[in-house]
């Protein structure tokens, strides 16, 4: 390999893309194209980015299948970058599969990592926490230890877990620093904001205040019986209902967890759970039945009793009920938390990653681009949409969870 293409490969691994376009801008052999590939994508043009490493990738010989596998690796970092998550997943097992049957091992672990974060971008949280521990990078580039660190430090945001969420930051911090790389640095320390943050609003005893994640993990650690609005489950402490799907449940426990002590009234039972404002016989017999299919997914936690007023939530052993609001009250709660991230998202990775179909996203977005929150790029098969700047706390506890929780 000649000695500019050294020197543009080295440029890349110290974050200076415009020094590694300087050496090959002018050239079209097949590593070259790559390497300008790679360049582009750092400098934020990914659609070129993506068209020179297809063309590196088709360039390459029958004899260079690592020089394909690193081009198939650089795409699919690009997609992932383009929140491009609706390829397949085969192209880049294959390049892993290459990487190690050749004893590449700093771009198998590069690879692997891709893997890891495709899984947390689609929710797989538990899969990727898996994933994650499986991976040994000591002896790997401090980029790719950084890297590592950043997608522990996720996940642990994810679970609600702020101590190895520090931890992971920590590690993730140092390697930055060790890498040289100051754009690496720069996403740590945005990245470690989320542990500064409110991440959810307490309510309890008819009183409110914002908590970090830090708090938030230690009222699931409490005695407590918890409802969390962040979730829409019910936990105490490693026991959990879950009602992310069954929205009226849910919309019933937290008015009776709002009540609590005290009992929350049947119309207004009806008006949270049902959306009706002139509640009815019919409507009374409907809370009824859901009443009964609440205190069946709560047996274990809590019971629903019924009194002349209403019905009042009574926890089994815990000693007090406690209420865990999101830090922004909106039914579309989780699609802003997804496009939070800053990254310009299409409606089909969306539906992706939340796990619902395409119309139903669609819906939200309008309601959110009717609310000024969301705005879209582009037209037809190319729009993506973005969120407008919010500042003012983190959207960890509202991203989605495949399967539960993590």
């Amino acid at each position: 390999m000649d000695s500019a293409i050294t020197a543009a490969g080295r440029a890349l691994r110290a974050g200076d893309p415009l020094g590694a376009l300087d050496r090959v801008a002018l050239r079209d052999d097949p590593a070259a194209l790559a390497l300008r590939g790679i360049a582009m994508a750092q400098l934020g043009d990914l659609a070129r980015a993506r068209d020179l490493l297809r063309r590196a990738a088709r360039a390459f010989g029958p004899h260079e299948s690592v020089a394909r596998a690193r081009c198939v690796t650089a795409e699919a970092e690009v997609a992932l970058a383009a929140r491009d998550l609706a390829g397949p997943p085969r192209a880049l097992a294959d390049a892993l599969r290459t990487f190690t049957a050749h004893g590449d091992r700093e771009n198998a672990a590069h690879a692997r990592l891709l893997q890891i974060r495709r899984l947390l971008l689609l929710g797989h949280v538990d899969q990727a926490a898996a994933a994650s521990a499986a991976l040994r990078l000591a002896a790997e580039p401090a980029r790719l230890v950084a890297a590592s660190a950043l997608v522990g430090f996720e996940i642990a945001l994810r679970r609600g877990q702020a101590e190895p969420a520090r931890t992971g930051l920590a590690v993730a911090r140092a390697a930055a620093a060790r890498s040289g790389i100051a754009a690496l640095s720069a996403e740590v320390e945005q990245a470690g904001r989320a542990l500064l943050l409110p991440a959810a609003r307490l309510v309890s005893a008819g009183e409110t205040r914002s908590l970090t994640l830090g708090e938030v993990e230690g009222v699931f650690a409490s005695s407590d019986l918890v409802v969390d609005g962040c979730r829409r489950a019910a936990r105490r402490k490693d026991r959990v209902a879950s009602l992310a799907r069954r929205p009226v449940l849910f919309a019933l426990l937290r008015a009776l967890a709002e009540a609590w002590p005290g009992e929350a009234a049947r119309d207004d039972l009806i008006r949270r759970a049902f959306a009706a404002q002139r509640p009815n016989a019919s409507h009374r017999a409907r809370l009824r039945v859901e009443v009964g299919r609440l205190r069946a997914e709560l047996r274990t936690l809590a019971d629903v009793r019924a009194t002349p007023g209403g019905f009042t939530l009574v926890p089994r052993e815990a000693r007090a009920v406690r209420l865990l609001a999101p830090p922004v009250e909106s039914p579309d709660a989780a699609v802003l938390a997804l496009l939070s991230d800053g990254e310009a998202w299409s409606t089909s990775a969306l539906a992706l990653a939340l796990g619902s179909s395409q119309r139903t996203v669609q819906r939200a977005l309008g309601a959110l681009e009717g609310a000024g929150q969301v705005r879209a790029l582009g037209r037809g098969r190319s729009r993506r949409w973005l969120a407008v700047p919010v500042a003012g706390f983190a959207t960890s506890l509202l991203l989605p969870v495949a399967g539960g929780f993590g």
